[in-house]
């Protein structure tokens, strides 16, 4: 989600026209904060391409359009990437209207814009280790933010082999750049305050809307995957599909794998998984929640977030068949499952923020130690599950290497 808040399905700076500030001071005419993200760690440079994908017999569930449209963002091993332009973290419009509406600092002191990936722009695909192909990975962000806060994660699997299938959920997302800068602006902020004036029930109801429509872009992407351009849809291994995402896009991935069974496994970072507003409140329930799921499911929580205290959580583990893990990284916050755990204690530093903003934002752990253990089980887990690989034990008990992950029974 954009706010570092722990709600999942929609968050406070997606629920308000006007992003509450957080005390950093007044505007001043000072150099803007600018940030890095941290490099890959795996054998393959990484290229990417942006996509539009039109479903023409789905009527857009949030506009006027008799279609639903969709930009997703590609993540692949590149063959090399001499000569390439390395991608933007985000596009000058999303930078924008993130910068909007970041709930983190006031508008103009942070330089969104500036921030590059470690994935370079058309860079040519690199051959499959694979006879069968790449292993494909979808990734889904919070309610409110754009597909790129997940870049750091999305370009580490695709160093490491896979190619990884990036949603940005229109009209959910904030901002949505199309072809030739078209932008399509989110409609949460009005769809929730109407929600909220007509009561309670039609709160839940828009809940599963906003999942129902993630779910079915999902599904639609899916039928897509052999088409993506160039030679990317010839070489991937559509029997060895996971998903992952933060937030709702947990949610997003667990739903997805209860209905799709071309999802293999599934991984929730901090998603509540039910139509509430309350990590505590088992009302209204999903089908994932009711039912469970049978492929391998891995939940990886923030400090405090886990299937004991998320009732959402405990009615998934409850019914679920399949392999399951419950994993607490602590010290972390909802935000920290993004790419502001390592951004935002760079913006602290170069603002002169105090500890308790990166806090309350990201947690208290340490950001380089976040952002490997994240790595590291995210990787294993999908190495397991699409790839076959034995991960030493990583996913089965508690390792020396990474003390801030706790494993909940």
């Amino acid at each position: 989600m954009i706010a570092p808040s722990r709600r999942v399905v929609l968050s406070a700076a997606a629920l308000s026209a006007t992003a509450l500030l957080t005390g950093a001071g007044p505007a001043v005419a000072a150099p803007r904060a600018r940030m890095s993200l941290p490099a890959p760690t795996g054998p393959y440079d990484v290229g990417t391409v942006g996509v539009r994908l039109v479903d023409r017999g789905r009527r857009d569930p949030w506009g006027t359009r008799a279609y639903r449209e969709l930009m997703v963002g590609v993540r692949y091993p590149a063959r090399s990437v001499r000569g390439y332009e390395s991608a933007p973290q985000m596009t000058p419009a999303a930078a924008q209207a993130y910068d909007r509406m970041n709930g983190l600092v006031e508008p103009g002191r942070v330089d969104w814009a500036a921030t590059r990936s470690h994935a370079y722009t058309h860079a040519p695909v690199a051959r499959p280790a694979r006879p069968a192909g790449f292993p494909v990975v979808l990734y889904s962000p919070g309610a409110g933010d754009p597909r790129t806060l997940g870049t750091t994660l999305c370009d580490e699997l695709a160093s490491r082999g896979y190619v990884v299938v990036m949603l940005d959920h229109t009209y959910d997302a904030q901002v949505v750049e199309f072809p030739r800068r078209r932008l399509e602006r989110t409609v949460l902020p009005r769809e929730f305050t109407r929600a909220k004036d007509a009561g309670p029930e039609h709160v839940v109801a828009l809940l599963k809307k906003v999942v129902d429509v993630r779910v079915a872009d999902t599904r639609f992407v899916l039928d897509q995957l052999c088409q993506l351009p160039g030679p990317l849809g010839r070489l991937l291994d559509l029997g060895a599909v996971g998903m992952f995402g933060q937030s709702a896009g947990g949610f997003t991935a667990a739903q997805t794998m209860h209905d799709d069974r071309r999802i293999r496994a599934a991984l929730n970072m901090d998603g509540v998984m039910g139509y509430t507003e309350r990590d505590d409140d088992p009302a209204n329930p999903s089908p994932v929640g009711t039912d469970g799921v049978d492929r391998p499911l891995l939940l990886m929580g923030m400090d405090g977030d886990d299937h004991h205290t998320v009732a959402s959580w405990g009615a998934v583990w409850e019914h679920s068949t399949g392999w399951r893990r419950d994993l607490t990284l602590t010290g972390t916050a909802h935000a920290s499952f993004t790419d502001l755990q390592s951004q935002v204690p760079q913006i602290a530093r170069q603002l002169g923020l105090p500890d308790d903003f990166v806090a309350k934002s990201v947690g208290r752990v340490d950001p380089v130690r976040s952002v490997a253990a994240q790595k590291a089980y995210v990787c294993a887990f999908f190495d397991r599950w699409l790839r076959g690989r034995d991960d030493a034990g990583l996913l089965e008990r508690p390792s020396a290497r990474w003390p801030e992950v706790r494993f909940v029974e």
